[in-house]
C-alpha cells in the first residue's frame, strides 16, 4: 500500500518518506517559535484514552470450597495494593476436570480490583483435539485488546512479546493463561514487571516456569469427601432437601470427587427431584460397571467419563444428537447461528437445545451467545458421534458449518474490500441449497465485518484445517483466499500464514492450479506486508509462473503488481516501475479500469521517487478525479498525499498544502489513525517548506503521537526526523541532532537502510552546525557508504551532495 492505503493495489507503507526521517514526542508549545519550543520524545506509551480490557469469562456460579487454595493465591498479593507482587507467576496444576479453570476464574474475579488497568484472558487450548493456540496468536489478541491497531501489531513473535511487555510496563494487570500445555507456550505471554500477575492453569507441572520465571505452583487435588458433599448439596439445595449424607458421599465417590463430574451429577439429581438419590446412584453404578468392562479411556479420566455417559443417556433425543454434532465444530467456541448451520436447525430450536445442554453442564456459555466444551466433554461427544452418526451425516454436518464460515467470510470481503474479486461458488453451495432455516452472516459495513471476524477468527483458522483434514480441499483453499482481504486489513499474520500453508497444500492435493496461484499470491502479500521480503518474492514469482502457464491474464497482472510493490519496499525503483508498467498494460487490455487506476497511482509514486515529478503529477491528477467519482476514500487520500508531495518537490508548496490538509481532514473524518499519521507527516513537510515552523512542529508531534499509538515505529521515527529538520532550520542544531539520533536508533533496529542513510546525512549536517565537524564527518561517511547500495536519482544526488560537503571540508 502507498502511504496509508490498505489495498493490495497500492505499495507498502514503511519505506515511503519524502526525504524526512525521525520521530518525536509531545509539543508543549509550538506555534510561537520565538519562545521555547519543547518537543520531547516520549518514553511513556500509555495514554488516558487507552482501553482497559476486561476479558475474564463469567465467574463460576455455585463455587464452593477451595478455601485453602484461594488463601494461597491471596498470598501472592500480600502487602498494600500499590506494592510490588510477592510472586509474578502462579501455576495451578492438576488432572483433567479437577477445577483448575474454575479456581483461577473465581480468584481472578475476587482480586480484579487490585488490577485497575484490567484483566487479560486466553484459553491456550493445550489439550484440545485441535492445534493449541500459538504464543503469537495469543499475543496478537492481547495487543489489540490493549489498544494497538492492526498496523501496529508486529509481524513476528519476538516483536509482539517485546511490545506486550512494553505496554504492560506501566500497568497493573492480571493475565490469566488457561489450559497451557508447555512452558514454551507460556513464556512469551508473561508480563515483565512486578506490577502484573500471570495465573497459568495446566495439567502439566510446567517445571520450566519455576526456573525461568520464578513461578509458584499450586497443585489442585480432587475434593475431599466433605467438600464434595458440600458441592452436591449446594448445587441441589433448591430442588432436593432430604438427601442423605451417606448417599451424597457415595455419589461423590462415583464421580471421583472431581468438580466437573460432580456438577454434572448434581444437575442430573436436581432435574429429578422426586427420584430417590439411591436410584440415581444405582443407575450411575451400572454405568460405571459398563465403563469398566469396556476398559475405555485413561484411568484418571474413567470416573468423569462415566458421569458424562450417565448424563448423556438422559438427554432428550434431539439434544443428544446436537451434543454429538457439536463435537464436529471446527473451532473452540460456537454461536447460536453457527450451531444452527451445523445442525440444520432453526434459530429457535437451536437456542432451546443449547439451553438444555448448558443446563446439564455438558457445554458452557462463557459470554453472550458464545458456547464451548470442556476438552474432555468434546472428546466424549466426538466418540459418541463416531459411534452413533453414520459417516455421511458427519460429513454433511461438517460441510454445512464450513460453508457457513466460507459464505460469512465472503460477505465480509464484500464490505471490507469491495474491489477484490470473489472466488467462485458451486451451484449447490448457495444457502438455500445447504440449510433449511439458517443463512450466513451479512454485513452493512466493514466495521460489522471486522467485529464478526474478531469473534470468529479462531474458528476460521480451525475451519481451514478441518476442511483440509477432511479431504474438502476445494473448501480449504477457497476459505483462505476469501479471508485474504480481512487478513490484509487486520495484519493477522499468524492466522494468515498458518491457514495459507494449509490451503496451499490443499490446492496442490486438489490439483487446482488456479487455486494454488491464488494462495501463493496471498502468501506473497502476507510475507511482503510482514517484512519477510525474500519469502514474499518467492511466493509472488511462483504465482506468476502458474498464471502465465494457465493463461490467467488478470492474475498475471496482480502478480506483477505484487512484485512491483515488493520492489518498492526494497527501494529497487527501476524494477518496481518496470513491473508496474507491465501490470498496467495487462489491466488496460482487460478493461479493468479501477485496478488500472490503482496501478497508475503506484507508477506515479515510482516516478516521484525517481525524480520524475512532472510525470507523476500528470498521472495523479486524473487518477484523483476517478477516485473522487468512485468515492474511494482511502485511494483519494493516497492520491492527495502523493500529489502534495509531488508539488512540494516541484517547489509549489502553496498548492500542496491544500491537498495535504484535505487528506488529513479525510483521515480524521474516518477516524483512521494510520491514514492520519502518514498524511499529517506530509502536512508538516509542506508547512516546513512554507516556513511555518510552529505549525510544522505541531504536525510532526501529532504524527509521532499517532504512530506511537498504533505501534508504527518506523513512521514514528520519520516524524522525529521531520521535527529535527525544523529545529535545524530554526538554528537549533543540538536539538535537531537529538531527534535525528532517535530516528537513527530506530532505523538501525528496523534495518531500514534507505531511511538510515537519510537520517545519518541529516545528523551529519546537524553536528557540523553544532560545532562537532569530526562526528559530522563520520556520520556523513557512513551515509555515503550505505547510499552506494542504491542507484536511483535521489540516491545519486544525495551521494554527490555528501561528497561535495566532505571535499569542501577537506580543502
Amino acid at each position: 500500500m502507498t502511504g496509508a492505503d490498505e489495498d493490495r493495489g497500492s505499495s507498502g507503507g514503511g519505506f515511503t518518506h519524502s526525504e524526512l526521517s525521525g520521530s518525536g514526542g509531545d509539543v508543549v508549545q509550538a506555534r510561537d517559535v520565538q519562545g521555547g519550543v519543547h518537543f520531547h520524545a516520549a518514553s511513556e506509551r500509555r495514554g488516558v484514552s487507552d482501553p482497559i480490557p476486561r476479558q475474564l469469562p463469567a465467574d463460576i456460579r455455585g463455587f464452593v470450597n477451595r478455601l485453602a487454595e484461594l488463601a494461597r493465591l491471596d498470598r501472592t498479593l500480600a502487602g498494600d495494593p500499590g506494592e510490588p507482587l510477592v510472586c509474578g507467576v502462579s501455576v495451578i496444576t492438576g488432572t483433567a476436570g479437577v477445577g483448575k479453570t474454575s479456581l483461577a476464574l473465581r480468584w481472578a474475579h475476587r482480586v480484579r480490583e487490585r488490577f485497575p488497568d484490567g484483566q487479560l484472558y486466553v484459553d491456550l487450548r493445550g489439550y484440545d483435539a485441535g492445534d493449541p493456540v500459538t504464543p503469537g496468536q495469543a499475543l496478537d489478541g492481547f495487543l489489540r485488546a490493549l489498544g494497538t491497531t492492526p498496523a501496529g501489531v508486529p509481524a513476528d513473535e519476538p516483536g509482539k512479546a517485546a511490545l506486550f511487555r512494553s505496554l504492560l510496563a506501566e500497568r497493573r494487570m492480571l493475565v490469566v493463561l488457561d489450559n497451557a500445555a508447555t512452558t514454551a507456550q507460556v513464556l512469551p505471554l508473561l508480563p515483565g514487571t512486578s506490577g502484573c500477575l500471570a495465573v497459568v492453569t495446566s495439567r502439566s507441572d510446567l517445571p520450566g516456569l519455576a526456573v525461568r520465571a520464578g513461578a509458584k505452583r499450586l497443585t489442585l487435588n480432587v475434593l475431599s469427601e466433605n467438600e464434595s458433599v458440600t458441592l452436591l448439596r449446594t448445587a441441589t439445595s433448591e430442588e432436593r432437601i432430604a438427601d442423605d449424607a451417606e448417599d451424597l458421599a457415595e455419589l461423590a465417590r462415583l464421580c471421583g470427587r472431581l468438580p466437573l463430574a460432580l456438577r454434572i451429577a448434581a444437575d442430573r439429581a436436581a432435574s429429578r427431584p422426586y427420584v430417590p438419590l439411591s436410584d440415581l446412584i444405582a443407575d450411575l453404578r451400572d454405568e460405571s460397571n459398563l465403563w469398566d468392562a469396556l476398559g475405555a479411556g485413561p484411568e484418571d479420566e474413567t470416573d468423569v467419563r462415566t458421569v458424562f455417559a450417565w448424563s448423556y443417556r438422559a438427554l432428550p433425543k434431539d439434544a443428544a444428537t446436537l451434543f454429538r454434532m457439536l463435537s464436529l465444530h471446527p473451532g473452540p467456541e460456537f454461536s447460536t447461528a453457527a450451531v444452527a448451520a451445523l445442525g440444520d436447525l432453526s434459530s429457535r430450536q437451536t437456542r432451546y437445545l443449547l439451553d438444555v445442554l448448558a443446563g446439564a453442564h455438558l457445554i458452557e456459555q462463557h459470554a453472550p451467545d458464545r458456547y464451548r466444551f470442556h476438552d474432555l466433554l468434546r472428546a466424549y461427544a466426538l466418540d459418541q458421534a463416531h459411534t452413533a452418526e453414520p459417516p455421511e451425516a458427519r460429513t454433511a454436518a461438517l460441510r454445512r458449518i464450513l460453508l457457513w464460515y466460507l459464505l460469512g467470510a465472503d460477505a465480509a470481503q464484500t464490505v471490507v474490500s469491495p474491489m477484490e474479486p470473489h472466488v467462485a461458488f458451486d451451484p449447490d453451495e448457495s444457502p438455500e441449497q445447504v440449510w433449511t432455516a439458517t443463512a450466513p452472516a451479512v454485513f452493512d459495513n466493514a466495521e460489522q465485518a471486522v467485529r464478526w471476524y474478531t469473534l470468529e477468527r479462531a474458528n476460521l483458522v480451525g475451519a481451514v484445517r478441518a476442511a483440509a483434514d477432511s479431504a474438502m480441499d476445494h473448501l480449504a483453499w477457497r476459505l483462505h483466499v476469501v479471508l485474504r482481504s480481512i487478513y490484509m486489513r487486520e495484519n493477522s499474520f499468524d492466522d494468515w500464514l498458518i491457514t495459507g500453508h494449509v490451503a496451499l497444500a490443499a490446492a496442490r492435493r486438489a490439483r487446482d492450479r488456479s487455486g494454488e496461484a491464488e494462495v501463493l499470491e496471498s502468501l506473497g502479500i502476507a510475507y511482503t506486508q510482514s517484512g519477510s521480503l525474500a519469502e514474499g518474492a518467492e511466493n509472488h514469482r511462483a504465482a506468476l509462473a502458474i498464471r502465465r502457464e494457465i493463461g490467467d491474464r488478470f492474475g498475471e497482472a496482480m502478480s506483477l503488481n505484487g512484485l512491483g510493490l515488493l520492489a518498492f519496499r526494497e527501494h529497487d525503483l527501476t524494477t518496481a516501475l518496470e513491473l508496474l508498467e507491465h501490470s498496467r498494460v495487462a489491466l488496460h487490455d482487460l478493461g479493468e479500469s479501477m485496478w488500472e487506476t490503482l496501478t497508475t497511482v503506484n507508477i506515479a509514486e515510482a516516478f516521484l521517487r525517481l525524480d520524475r515529478q512532472r510525470e507523476a503529477e500528470a498521472l495523479l491528477r486524473p487518477s484523483l478525479a476517478i477516485f473522487r467519482e468512485r468515492q474511494q476514500s482511502a485511494s483519494i487520500g493516497n492520491a492527495l498525499w502523493l500529489l502534495s508531495m509531488t508539488l512540494r518537490e516541484l517547489d509549489r508548496p502553496e498548492e500542496a498544502i491544500h491537498l495535504a490538509q484535505e487528506a488529513v481532514d479525510l483521515a480524521r473524518s474516518h477516524g483512521n489513525h494510520m491514514w492520519e499519521g502518514c498524511w499529517t507527516m506530509e502536512l508538516g513537510a509542506v508547512q516546513r517548506a512554507l516556513g511555518q515552523h510552529g505549525e510544522a512542529l505541531e504536525s510532526y508531534q501529532r504524527a509521532a503521537a499517532l504512530h506511537r499509538r498504533i505501534g508504527d515505529r518506523g513512521r514514528e521515527a520519520q516524524s522525529w526526523a521531520g521535527a529535527g529538520e525544523v529545529y535545524r532550520e530554526l538554528g537549533r542544531p543540538e536539538e535537531a541532532a537529538s531527534f535525528h539520533r532517535l530516528a537513527i536508533a530506530t532505523q538501525r533496529e528496523l534495518d531500514d537502510r534507505w531511511l538510515l542513510a537519510t537520517d545519518l546525512e541529516q545528523l551529519g549536517y546537524d553536528l557540523r552546525r553544532a560545532g562537532d565537524p569530526d562526528s559530522g564527518r563520520r556520520h556523513l561517511e557512513e551515509a555515503q557508504s550505505i547510499l552506494a547500495e542504491f542507484n536511483d536519482p535521489k540516491a545519486i544526488r544525495m551521494r554527490q551532495r555528501i561528497a561535495a560537503v566532505l571535499e569542501d571540508e577537506a580543502s
